[in-house]
């Protein structure tokens, strides 16, 4: 049976499947990356599972994978196929794809950036099934953006398209990681959530899920860094609407899983800002955590069709 590798790297966790030729998930499995022991072991890691995978596809469909698809986090080359930066990772320079390519016996290889591939999935099989221009943004530790353009990711002329998490939305805000004060993912991620619900309720473990728990009780302190949270979210969330005019909002990501909890303020709160500007659907993302990976298998396919194109 035809089938390709999917590879989603995480943090501290690698989800993978072999994927058919229409999208079937023909075998799931998830490994730590074994960051913990460095950045060289999360490399080795990584090539073993792919082994691991091609071995089963071999033993379980009659022959090995005709490609893969992987994706990572950080600061992507997609032309040379290496993992420029990734500071979860430990990573600099990574050449990834050529890597797996020998580890998987010179089968091609897709190299695509965690988000935009998740994206992707989302445009194509999920969410945004169907639109022709859409925005993802899932809220997790930090906030990035996929820009879906007719079926399609725009990565940008040096892949850094759909950073909006690092769109400021209020200068005097805190200080973010890239330099700057203010950006949308130092007030409005899933992590932000849990810094500023764990210093409002005086629990040091409490973390966003239970900030959104208390909202849906009507405790005033978590409603006050909710409402936080979702105005400087619609802030950002109108930014991006007036520079790319999409069809839809796809949100994901762990803050989308509050649903209503999240999707009825926030809808009225870009609802209040627009001007001008078409208001477009704002809606969850249908994937959850296996939008990567099905993202990765999606890679691998085009760039089997992309191959046979240019040698047809």
């Amino acid at each position: 049976m035809r089938h390709v590798i999917a590879l989603d790297v995480g943090g501290t966790g690698m989800k993978a499947a072999l994927v058919g030729v229409d999208g079937t998930l023909l075998h799931e499995a998830r490994r730590a990356t074994g960051r913990e022991r460095g950045p060289d072991a999360v490399v080795q890691s990584i090539l073993e599972f792919a082994d691991d995978l091609r071995t089963h596809g071999l033993e379980h469909f009659g022959a090995p994978a005709l490609a893969a698809g992987a994706v990572v986090p950080g600061i992507i080359d997609t032309e040379s196929g290496t993992a420029v930066y990734a500071s979860n990772l430990g990573w600099r320079d990574v050449p990834l794809r050529a890597l797996l390519s020998e580890r998987l016996r010179g089968v091609p290889v897709a190299l695509g950036h965690d988000v935009r591939t998740g994206g992707l999935a989302e445009g194509r099989i999920g969410a945004g099934q169907g639109t022709d221009r859409f925005l993802f943004v899932p809220l997790g530790t930090g906030i990035a953006g996929a820009i879906g353009i007719g079926g399609t990711i725009e990565a940008g002329a040096h892949g850094y398209a759909g950073e909006i998490g690092h769109v400021v939305v209020r200068p005097d805000g805190p200080e973010c990681g890239c330099g700057q004060r203010g950006c949308l993912e130092t007030l409005a991620s899933a992590s932000a959530v849990t810094r500023n619900w764990a210093k409002a309720s005086g629990d040091p473990t409490a973390d966003a899920a239970d900030c959104a728990k208390a909202v849906e009780s009507g405790d005033p302190k978590a409603i006050a860094v909710w409402r936080d949270a979702v105005d400087a979210l619609a802030a950002g969330l109108v930014t991006a609407l007036t520079l790319l005019d999409p069809r839809t909002l796809i949100i994901g990501g762990g803050l989308a899983e509050a649903g209503e909890t999240l999707f009825t303020p926030l809808r009225a709160a870009v609802e209040e800002r627009v001007t001008f500007q078409a208001l477009p659907a704002i809606v969850p993302a249908a994937l959850g955590d296996t939008a990567g990976c099905l993202g990765a298998g999606l890679l691998a396919w085009d760039l089997l069709a992309t191959d046979s194109e240019v040698t047809a």
